[in-house]
């Protein structure tokens, strides 16, 4: 019973700790948010006291602290919204806070976009969340009987202002700033083609404080984030803060042409093109074209580069966006298919003629396409905190245990230098050891906290090293639904290597991949699909992933109601079907016509990837090649080489060749019988007397 209590409070120790660690709110929520941190921090001493008590503690109070643990975390995933959350949507999401203004009703963002999205919380908890969390905290800390409890009366009474001031602020807000909620109205209810208010842009430029590159790009990233978090579907919220950014960045970077300089630059003389500009009669800036802006930073592209989906970005920006363990589109939300950057030369070129027509200076390129190193650091007090868990993680408790593989997971989701610290204590062993315990809900942790360490590109080597892989690999095959979810994303983090590709495959992953494919929840689905994709770029592993059965599954999911996989599918497919068995397997499952009907009616890339299953299952198969002339591929197949992809031309192209030396020689054969026939009946003719 001590113990539990040690570890009860120790608990809330830390979570106060690490809400002290927080800081740095957005201006739309900082004195509200700093001012409930500055509350918690004054409950340390009360739990410092308790847990020096000696006596046995009233079962009541006990379960009061459990309740107040609860709160606290509640509070913490609150107060790191507000403090890495974006601050247009934070201040939109304060406005839904505000029941009214000088007695009259005020709307908010639900009334101003009309929509039915919820991105990162749900409307209501949006509504309601700060006030939720102060009512959880105010009803869980009254009911600690702190007066009975053998404390210091300076603490007791510390408890109970901080009491005070929470039934003071339950229900209370502070009176907003209405100019700016009709600023952020007058430019949500514009129309796309009319001029935004320049003043307008200079007051929200200013409150919001997005006056800087930084502070917009933080802005930007930040609103990718929410989009990622969201499941994938933007909405019309999304949409119209994306908007509202660009118009803000535009204004901007118009009133301060140098705003994209370095920093080391911007003492420097103006360049050349920029002296012209303010010589010749204050022109503003061109209005930079929204195809030569990155999605991500909204700035003129210097290095473009396209992923798997298509979508093209700034290098520097995709890079970053992959190294914090995102797997989709930014854009899109598409799950990636693999991590490959392809240089976009016809639109880097457009770009330095759009510059030149305009007179100014084309981007330079970064001299190295290799993001910066960049110097990792922890403060003593994290470094001691990181220390500590590992001890917990290497304790015989498994209550610790559980607890330690937690917070290791939160922490190394949360930033770069976390992954790197935790890496560099010693934590990947630990980790990989605690995989095999019977405690389904520490497994979970433990494999999540592998998958957020193996974003930071040089702790895969430790990981793989560690002899993890074995373990993922059961946790794939036996752990909950959402621990084989992390495990097959692990492993797909893990493969993006080359050789680790090898080592996968070799270890039995493939079969539980493919089962969690076919049985499990559409983000296990995805995660396997990914997983498969990349290991199946090494050719020893096609064969593995065929005998494991994935044809008749992927079938499945061609087929299926809804089509959520279709695109997974078929690129599995597409990179499967140069290995004989699993031509063979393809040939059997019938799919000739699923694949003809996806080159007809399907989206460019499934119908790319249709063709180009298509292209190895006719090649030297005369009853493919006819099977797909009857099933009129053709006349598919012609639009395809005429307005698909590249790839898809190229394989339509392929296809057709083919076809049509199919058909010549079926022509071609059929004429010789027709004249073999002609001449045996002439032939017959001529011998009748």
């Amino acid at each position: 019973m001590e113990e539990e209590k040690g570890a009860l409070v120790q608990g809330l120790i830390d979570a106060v700790n690490q809400i002290a660690s927080i800081g740095d709110y957005s201006c739309a929520v900082k004195k509200e948010y700093c001012n409930l941190a500055r509350r918690l921090k004054l409950l340390t001493p009360m739990f410092e006291e308790i847990r020096e008590i000696k006596e046995q503690i009233p079962e009541e109070t006990v379960k009061a602290l459990v309740s107040l643990k609860e709160a606290l975390v509640s509070a913490k995933e609150l107060l790191i919204f507000g403090s890495e959350g974006s601050k247009i949507y934070l201040r939109g999401m304060w406005w839904l806070l505000v029941p009214s203004v000088n007695g009259s009703e005020v709307f908010g963002l639900d009334d101003i976009f009309q929509s039915t999205s919820a991105p990162v919380l749900e409307r209501k908890q949006i509504m309601h969340k700060f006030h939720e969390v102060t009512a959880r905290l105010e009803q869980a800390l009254s009911r600690i009987s702190h007066e009975n409890l053998d404390i210091l009366e300076e603490v007791k009474e510390q408890v109970e202002l901080v009491l005070a001031q929470f039934r003071r602020a339950k229900g209370r807000v502070d009176v907003p700033d209405v100019e700016l909620y009709e600023d952020i109205l007058s430019l949500y209810n514009k129309s796309n083609d009319a001029a935004a208010d320049p003043e307008v842009l200079r007051r929200l430029a200013e409150k919001l404080q997005l006056v800087g590159i930084s502070e917009l790009m933080q802005e930007s990233l930040a609103l990718h984030e929410m989009v990622s978090a969201s499941g994938g579907d933007p909405g019309a919220i999304f949409e119209k803060m994306s908007n509202l950014l660009k118009e803000i960045k535009d204004f901007v970077q118009t009133e301060n042409p140098n705003l994209d300089a370095p920093a080391r630059e911007k003492n420097l003389p103006p360049s050349s093109s920029s002296a012209q500009t303010t010589a010749v009669g204050n022109h503003k800036a061109p209005v930079i074209p929204d195809d030569f802006r990155c999605p991500i930073s909204l700035e003129l592209m210097k290095d473009p580069v396209i992923v798997s989906t298509g979508q093209t970005y700034e290098r520097s920006c995709i890079e970053k966006w992959l190294e914090q363990g995102h797997r989709t589109c930014p854009k899109t939300q598409q799950t990636l298919s693999n991590p490959a950057l392809t240089p976009n030369y016809v639109l880097r070129s457009l770009i330095a003629q759009w510059c030149e027509a305009n007179g100014i200076d084309p981007p330079k390129r970064p001299s190295s396409s290799q993001p910066s190193k960049t110097k990792f650091a922890c403060s003593p007090a994290e470094l001691t905190k990181i220390q500590i868990l590992l001890c917990k993680l290497s304790s015989s408790n498994p209550e610790d245990q559980r607890m330690a593989a937690g917070e290791i997971r939160l922490l190394a989701k949360r930033n770069a230098d976390n992954r790197v610290a935790i890496a560099e204590a010693g934590a990947i062993p630990l980790l990989v050891k605690i995989l095999s315990t019977p405690d389904s809900r520490t497994q979970e942790h433990a494999v999540t906290a592998l998958l957020n360490l193996s974003i930071c590109e040089d702790n895969k080597g430790s990981i793989i090293s560690s002899g993890a892989v074995p373990g993922i690999v059961q946790v794939l095959k036996k752990g909950s639904m959402e621990a084989r979810e992390n495990a097959a994303a692990t492993l797909f983090s893990l493969s993006v290597v080359d050789e680790n590709k090898v080592a996968i495959g070799a270890s039995g992953a493939i079969p539980p991949l493919v089962t969690l494919l076919s049985e499990g929840t559409q983000r296990g689905k995805k995660d396997a699909a990914t997983a498969l994709f990349n290991l199946c770029i090494y050719q020893g592993n096609k064969g593995k992933t065929v005998r494991a059965g994935v044809i008749p599954t992927l079938m499945r999911l061609l087929t299926e109601p809804g089509g959520g996989m279709v695109d997974e599918a078929l690129a599995i497919l597409a990179i499967l079907a140069s290995h004989p068995e699993a031509k063979s397997a393809i040939g059997a499952a019938k799919a000739m016509p699923v694949l003809v009907d996806f080159i007809g009616n399907g989206l460019p890339r499934n119908k790319e990837n249709a063709a180009a299953v298509l292209v190895h299952l006719c090649a030297g198969d005369q009853q493919h090649l006819a099977d797909a002339e009857e099933l009129g591929v053709m006349g598919h197949l012609v639009d395809l080489a005429q307005n698909g992809t590249d790839r898809g031309k190229r394989k339509a192209a392929q296809l057709l060749q083919r076809l049509s030396r199919f058909v010549e020689q079926q022509q071609r054969s059929q004429s010789q019988a027709e004249a073999q026939a002609e001449q045996s009946l002439s032939q017959s003719r001529a011998q009748q007397p």
